[in-house]
This record gives C-alpha cells, sequence and structure tokens, in this order.
C-alpha cells in the first residue's frame, strides 16, 4: 500500500456543519500529520454560509483543536494543512454551484499536470442525497468511475421501499463500484480485529459455532440523550438510527462465513449472505422477541437529566424509541438455534460497545456444587468502545489446599500491546476512500437486506403504540422487560467488563 494517496480533491458539502467540524477535517488532519496526505491535495469546503476562506478555517481549527487525536496542536502543522482548504459558498440545489467545483478540478488538474481523485462527500441532511448526486452527474462530475467517488452518511433510507428508491437514484447517477456508504463502525480497530481474531487464528474458528457458542450479545449503550439532534433522532428513533445500521454490521463481522481472500466484494459477499440467513419475523412474532424502550428523568454521572419528551425539538407525547432490544436468529449451518440479542439505548448506565460470545457448559460436571460457587461459562468479550480490546473469561483453580474455582480474565488491551494511538474510525474510512478501497463501506444490497429483518418491527410499531413511555429511568439499563428476552434458561444481559482501571 501507498504511504500516501494519489493526487485528491477531497469536496465537503456541508463542509461548515458539526459532522465537517468534528470527524472528518480532524481526520484529514491527522493524516496530515501522520505524513499520510498526498502533497498535491485540496480540501474543498462547499456550503451556503455566509463567510469566507479565512473565516471557516478558523472555526475548522477550533474543531482541529478540540477534536485531533494528536497528543498537543502544533500551530505549524494546521498552517501547513490549512492551505489547502478553499471556501466556496454555493446553494446545493443549483448548477451554479457544481460548475464552479469543476472549474476547481480543472485548475488543480492542470496546475498539477495530473488527474487528481475528486471525491464528494455528502455531509448533508438526508434531504438533500437525493439532489446532489444527479447534480454532479449533470454537471459531467461523475462521469470518471476510476477517478471520481460520492461518500453517503446514514441514513440510507427511511424503510426498505425508501432505501431502494434512495439506491437506484444514486445508481442511476454514479456507478455502484463509485459510491462509498460509510459506517463509522467499520473503522474502528476492533471491528476489523474481529476478522483477524476469527480466521488468523486456529485456535477460535474451530469453536465459532452452534455446537460450542450459547449465545452472542452485542451491546451499544450510550449515556448521552438527543443533544442537539432532536429534530431527526425524533423521526427516526433507535431502531432505524442504531440497529439497522451499527448493530446490524457487528453481527455480520461476528456471524459471517469465512472468505476466501480480502477482496472488497468478497467479504461483502459473505456479509449479504449472512443478513439473508437471518430470520424475518411475522408481526405477530415482533412483541415476542423485540422491546423498545424511552428514557423518563435520572441522572447519569451524579447529574440530574430530563427525560426524551422534555428535549429540546422533541415532539410533544413523542413515542419514538430510544431503546431497541432484539433476539434473532441466524438460519444456517453455523448459527442454527443460536441466540443473537442485540442492545442499543440513549441514557444508559454506561457508554460502552461490546460484544460478548457465551460458550456452551461443559457437557458434564464433574467438580461438587460446593466448589463452583463463583462458575461463570466461558465467554469472550469483544471490547470496542470506551476501551479497544479482547477479554477471554475462564474458570480456574484458586491457590489453596480446596479445589475451589472462579472466573479470572486472559486480557488483550490495544492500548497496554501498541505504543501508537489508534487511528479515529474516520481516518480509516477517508484513507480507504482516497485509496478506492470499499472493503469496509456497505454495498446497496447489504443495506437493503438490513431494512428488510426490521420492517415487520417497524410496521408492528407503527400500528401499535407504546402505552407505557416513559418505561426506564436514564442512567438505567433499560426497560426491565428487555431480560425477558432470554427466558428462564439462566442467560442474561452480560455486564459491560472495564478493560482499563
Amino acid at each position: 500500500m501507498n504511504i500516501t494517496c494519489d493526487p485528491t480533491i477531497f469536496t465537503i458539502f456541508g463542509g461548515a456543519g458539526d459532522l465537517a467540524w468534528r470527524k472528518l477535517i480532524p481526520a484529514l488532519y491527522d493524516l496530515s500529520c501522520d505524513g499520510r496526505l498526498p502533497g498535491n491535495l485540496a480540501i474543498l469546503v462547499v456550503d451556503i454560509a455566509e463567510i469566507d476562506t479565512e473565516a471557516i478555517k478558523k472555526h475548522l481549527e477550533d474543531g482541529v483543536k478540540k477534536n485531533s487525536r494528536q497528543d498537543h496542536y502544533e500551530k505549524n502543522n494546521w498552517d501547513r494543512f490549512a492551505k489547502k482548504i478553499i471556501y466556496q459558498r454555493g446553494d446545493f440545489t443549483s448548477p451554479e454551484t457544481y460548475r464552479n467545483i469543476k472549474g476547481e478540478y480543472e485548475k488543480f488538474k492542470k496546475e498539477w499536470d495530473y488527474h487528481p481523485h475528486i471525491i464528494f462527500y455528502m455531509a448533508v441532511p438526508p434531504t438533500l442525497f437525493s439532489v446532489i448526486p444527479g447534480q454532479l452527474n449533470n454537471a459531467g462530475l461523475s462521469a470518471d468511475r476510476e477517478h471520481s467517488r460520492l461518500v453517503i452518511e446514514k441514513p440510507i433510507g427511511y424503510s426498505y421501499d425508501s432505501a431502494i428508491s434512495l439506491n437506484n437514484y444514486l445508481r442511476s447517477n454514479f456507478n455502484e463500484s463509485q459510491i462509498f456508504r460509510i459506517d463509522h463502525y467499520l473503522g474502528k480497530e476492533t471491528v476489523q480485529n474481529i476478522l483477524a481474531l476469527r480466521f488468523a487464528n486456529p485456535l477460535f474458528e474451530p469453536i465459532w459455532n452452534r455446537s460450542f457458542v450459547d449465545y452472542v450479545a452485542i451491546t451499544v449503550a450510550e449515556e448521552l440523550g438527543v443533544e442537539h439532534r432532536g429534530a431527526y433522532y425524533d423521526r427516526a428513533g433507535a431502531l432505524r438510527d442504531m440497529v439497522q445500521n451499527h448493530l446490524m454490521q457487528l453481527l455480520c463481522m461476528v456471524a459471517m462465513e469465512p472468505m476466501v481472500s480480502f477482496d472488497a466484494d468478497e467479504i461483502r459477499n459473505k456479509k449479504v449472505d449472512t443478513l439473508h440467513a437471518v430470520r424475518v419475523y411475522s408481526h405477530d412474532e415482533v412483541s415476542k422477541y423485540v422491546i423498545r424502550g424511552q428514557y423518563g428523568p435520572g441522572e447519569i454521572n451524579g447529574e440530574k437529566v430530563p427525560g426524551y419528551r422534555e428535549e429540546q425539538y422533541i415532539a410533544e407525547g413523542s413515542d419514538t424509541e430510544t431503546f431497541a432490544a432484539l433476539k434473532l436468529y441466524i438460519d444456517n449451518w453455523r448459527w442454527q438455534d443460536v441466540p443473537f440479542y442485540l442492545r442499543t439505548g440513549k441514557r444508559m448506565a454506561a457508554q460502552t460497545s461490546e460484544i460478548t460470545v457465551q460458550f456452551r457448559n461443559v457437557p458434564h460436571q464433574s467438580f461438587p456444587k460446593e466448589d463452583m460457587r463463583e462458575w461463570h461459562s466461558t465467554r469472550m468479550i469483544i471490547t470496542i468502545h470506551p476501551d479497544e480490546g479482547i477479554v477471554l473469561k475462564f474458570q480456574a483453580k484458586r491457590p489453596g489446599p480446596l479445589l475451589k474455582l472462579r472466573p479470572v480474565d486472559m486480557r488483550f488491551s490495544y492500548r497496554e500491546s501498541f505504543t501508537r494511538p489508534l487511528p479515529d474510525a474516520y481516518e480509516t474510512l477517508l484513507w480507504d476512500v482516497m485509496e478506492n478501497d470499499a472493503t469496509l463501506f456497505m454495498r446497496a444490497d447489504q443495506v437493503e437486506a438490513a431494512w428488510r429483518i426490521l420492517m415487520p418491527i417497524l410496521e408492528v410499531w407503527a400500528d401499535n403504540p407504546p402505552e407505557d413511555f416513559p418505561n426506564y429511568r436514564s442512567g438505567s439499563w433499560g426497560p426491565e422487560a428487555a431480560s425477558l428476552l432470554f427466558g428462564s434458561n439462566g442467560q442474561k444481559w452480560p455486564v459491560p467488563v472495564k478493560l482499563q482501571g
């Protein structure tokens, strides 16, 4: 792989907005500090804001100071990087905006004496996803399949039908190979490390199946409420905002079959196969396998916080769910009858993202019951946030004359094993876009397959408004009904682990 990419024009629609300020520009800046950006790079910030280039640079510099992963801010590094930023004010619906972009492209192409890559990143509201690609196509900016790329953030549609419609629109203006549907969870090192864990180590893959695995639990919990995203979130909810993309991606990484190679489409084919095998519930089954919730007032880290319905931009008496828990089954030879539990929520007891693989108990227990009071089945926990690593919990004998067992941990921590700071997920993904590597990005059929699984749930919820919202206290682990998904078989939601401290 190249240390740096080929000459590139990185165009950010909505570049004066929050995503560019928090994630995109800091990620590009960090890549620059690592010497991984090409010398011939232009960052074209396009927005409607009445502001000049120097003012936008100052605004973005503040974002870098707050959000860069560098140990300390160095003004010289920023000044070198900021020279690459150009601000272009423009209306996203106006053809003139795209003619101006094309003019910048032709200018740099001539100046560099090179055919640069041109990346169009839509850091804009979803309503513009069906505007910008067509305008780019009309301006002749999508025709070059080798050099022109489009990056789109979630949500990809609001339902199965709308996702198909949006994907068809995108492909009518760009080739599928040019479209990069980004999910920042796939840029996280631990998520990528799932493939290495499974397929580079002969110890794990032979037991990664229904014969040895009791269940898999995936939790993505947030302490934050909706913050400034209330207007968007109240139309989306937890199922659309988190489960359809992030949690389904994690499920695919855990459950997919081995790939033949690291070719992008080979890996994405395996993920799509997994989603096609997920059991789609009938309307009558939804209440048995899916739980929803909404947070009420409570305390987070000792501070009182309001309930969801009291948050800014939330409709009075809103029925939008802020918590969702699902029990899913994957109907194939590897995973038949192994439950996959997915849980996500806002204003939860802790900020954590992790995957637990619970292994089956030994077939015959020869130890006396009094020696097994602390017994827990063997489990592997893949921690994604806030710490990144892997914990294997198993049984060991306590020191002393008696044979008493207790669970112990075997830990791998990125922070302890590698001295280099972990790159932000957006660094990884933006680099891959510039390298034209689609491995970590979603294909149209994968997005549609995930929507297909969730549509019966959304339809049942739409027809049956909740009668008990809010039904969990802020600072808790969600509604009590979520524990009922495990039934009476002794399974339960795992307690999140702490890798550090």
